[in-house]
């Protein structure tokens, strides 16, 4: 049974379930910092390393992002995607694979030695933040504006991953939504540090002509910003008369989308879900999937900011022991 996150986590204050699990978090929390103070950093020098994490977990848009970069960028320098492998992530995988190449063995130093053997210049990392072992050249932690930080405690008091004080040590926060206002979130990241860079995206649907607003729609998805998702489709007028949310890269048994579908004849609507989820399903001419993008509202900056690492890679491309010319 795939694990779904309980509500109390993202309780605007913590409860008494919170304060009950508070010892358990404040013991990984010692655990964690004992393991980052014995652990040795590896700085890289033959590739850049952006890190597209977080600190929630789950559903903040680390995938988007990670395309968005290798957009930008693969023009110029010779990208990849690292992502350490988890069996019950294919859908991600499959969708970074699509845009470039990717590297995902277990261990996230297999994939950069193969990077790098394979001379490809700037390694995007879809997730790594806490990796204690990896001196990334530039980080992001991506937060998805509704659920924020939650009840604002660590697992398995809440849903950070480390404290959120710890934003300082990563200079670049990534807010994704549809363009809710921020301006309480700005001002809580600055009150940890003035000089955090802070940037904005909104998801935007690609295939959106393709549907017919008159019709009416049953949405389901297994992704962690399900409620983001609702709202980019009414912000573009999909009539949604029920919805069905599942736990993160959840996978689906049959009967599950046979009541689905059981369901949707009993509504007289179409089902909907989302790219990520379809990569799940065995191909089925009853669901549809919408397609969608971060879009950067602040991008210019976003740009470049990005580009000091582009920056980087041409140093390294200056030195006499350049590598055989990118393809």
């Amino acid at each position: 049974m795939k694990f779904k996150k309980p509500k109390f986590w993202d309780y605007k204050k913590p409860n008494i379930l919170s304060y009950l699990f508070f010892p358990i978090s404040l013991l990984l929390t010692i655990l964690k910092s004992f393991k980052n103070l014995t652990t040795k950093k590896k700085k890289y020098s033959k590739i850049k390393t952006i890190c597209v994490g977080n600190i929630y977990l789950g559903g903040t848009g680390k995938t988007s992002l990670s395309l968005k970069i290798n957009e930008i960028l693969k023009d110029k320098i010779k990208t990849c995607f690292i992502k350490k492998y988890y069996s019950d992530q294919i859908d991600e995988q499959k969708i970074l694979s699509n845009h470039g190449k990717l590297f995902k063995f277990k261990d996230r130093s297999s994939s950069i030695k193969q990077a790098i053997d394979e001379n490809f210049e700037l390694a995007i990392f879809d997730d790594g933040l806490q990796d204690p072992s990896i001196d990334y050249d530039y980080h992001i932690a991506c937060f998805n504006i509704d659920n924020w930080i939650g009840n604002s405690f660590t697992i398995p008091a809440g849903p950070l991953r480390e404290n959120i004080k710890n934003l300082k040590k990563y200079k670049n926060v990534f807010l994704n939504g549809n363009n809710e206002n921020i301006d309480n979130i700005i001002e809580y990241i600055h009150k940890i540090d003035p000089n955090i860079n802070i940037y904005q995206g909104e998801y935007v649907p690609l295939n959106i002509n393709e549907f017919d607003k008159s019709d009416k729609y049953l949405v389901f998805s297994g992704i962690g910003n399900h409620k983001t998702l609702i709202s980019m489709l009414r912000k573009n007028n999909i009539n949604i008369i029920k919805e069905i949310e599942f736990p993160d890269h959840y996978r689906y048994l049959q009967k599950e989308i046979d009541d689905i579908i059981s369901m949707s004849e009993k509504l007289n609507c179409k089902i909907m879900t989302t790219e990520k989820d379809y990569m799940r399903l065995n191909n089925n001419d009853k669901i549809v999937y919408i397609k969608s993008e971060l879009k950067i509202l602040n991008q210019e900056t976003f740009i470049n900011d990005i580009s000091k690492v582009y920056d980087m890679c041409l140093i390294n491309i200056s030195q006499p022991t350049r590598r055989t010319p990118r393809s």
